[in-house]
């Protein structure tokens, strides 16, 4: 029988998470919203130090209503990460505003402070002020707040942290999510924690947060009737989903420990290899090893990424490319770019190797040796 195809970051479900859902269903609160919404955005708040919390759909919701409430409109600039997932930008388009993308460090792969600090710079100069920057916590690793928040603070810019992969990591031993003037949570299957489909949107402005109720509300006006001066959105989460969220959220220290062991088992294993690296761990931060990535050097380990990828395929095996930066998509090629080198040759290199925390040793190993094996034949 052929062993079982080890996927990249599966949902990692449990009897207790049945449990949790089947008791907001016996509950009766099965229309959207309910006490187990209410407790969950409750305890995210204690999580990532937040006094306010709205649980919403998804964390492209939450990035959505993050530009709203935030002021941002048609025609305005908006600075964002270029390598990350496609959701960060789109958010940009859903309300009119123009992404400016700016390139990664080698430090932290996150977006680079130095290339931000001209680009708001520059942007100014030109009597294009962004009216927002858009900061991706890149694979679990927080970006360098301390530069990220001086430079938003200087030019009076607001600052989102996109939080969607970093739940459960640190920064200055800050939790991620408490950074910026908001942060958005994603809860998708293959998150660190999932409601199958879900996110979050955290501030430190109670306004805010309840601006994003009302627009993820329909923004139904306070009348008897069903009455409506605003566009709204259908985002809040179900009462259902936040159950499921909360067993999880409770889990969350095991399961961002075992992605670290897994991390820190590869990097054992695996830096043998000559022209293979692992993403580097940035100063002041802990990640929370969502995903384990490597890079290779072609030249000195006589194998590429796609041809380590397709290996892997072969014997089984998830793993994924870097993300391809946002600067290379079709959508946003006529797009401003600041830099881009970084992230191009991080795509070109980069690997994602299985990391979800369902994942046992002995699968662990399955991945290990098929990467030692496609450099041994080489």
């Amino acid at each position: 029988m052929p062993d079982k195809r080890i996927l990249l970051s599966p949902p990692d479900v449990s009897d207790d998470d049945r449990a949790s859902i089947l008791r907001a269903f016996d509950g009766g609160w099965i229309a959207p919203l309910g006490p187990e919404v209410d407790a969950f955005e409750t305890e995210l708040g204690t999580v990532t130090d937040r006094p306010s919390v709205r649980a919403l759909s998804s964390g492209t919701a939450g990035l959505h209503l993050a530009l709203l409430v935030g002021g941002v409109e048609a025609g305005d600039t908006v600075v964002v990460s270029d390598l990350t997932f496609a959701a960060t930008a789109n958010a940009i388009r859903y309300v009119g505003a123009e992404p400016v993308f700016v390139d990664s460090d080698r430090q932290t792969w996150n977006i680079d402070p130095d290339l931000l600090a001209d680009t708001l710079s520059d942007l100014h100069k030109a009597g294009r002020r962004p009216a927002a920057v858009v900061a991706v916590d890149l694979y679990g690793q927080c970006a360098d707040y301390d530069r990220i928040a001086a430079l938003c603070t200087e030019h009076e810019v607001l600052l989102i942290e996109d939080a969607a992969e970093s739940l459960g990591a640190t920064y200055q031993n800050q939790p991620a999510g408490s950074f910026g003037d908001i942060a958005v949570l994603s809860f998708n299957g293959n998150k660190i924690i999932t409601t199958s489909g879900g996110g979050a949107l955290l501030t430190d402005r109670a306004d805010w947060a309840g601006k994003a109720e009302f627009l993820a509300t329909q923004a139904r006006d306070p009348a008897p009737h069903y009455q409506h001066s605003e566009l709204g959105y259908n985002y809040r989460l179900s009462n259902l989903l936040a159950a499921l969220g909360r067993s999880q959220l409770a889990d969350l220290a095991r399961r961002v420990d075992v992605r670290r062991r897994h991390n820190a088992a590869y990097q054992d294993a695996l830096s043998i290899i000559p022209g293979l690296e692992f993403m580097p761990q940035a100063p002041g931060g802990v990640p929370n090893c969502w995903l384990t990535v490597i890079t290779l050097d072609s030249i000195s380990t006589g194998i590429d990424r796609e041809s380590v990828r397709l290996f892997l395929h072969e014997a089984g095996i998830e793993a994924r490319p870097v993300w391809k930066p946002m600067h290379l998509q079709p959508l946003y090629a006529d797009d401003l770019m600041v830099g881009g080198s970084v992230g191009e040759d991080l795509f070109a290199r980069g690997l994602c190797l299985p990391s979800g925390s369902t994942l046992d040793d002995q699968s662990r190993d399955r991945v290990i040796d098929a990467v030692l094996t496609a450099h041994r034949i080489r």
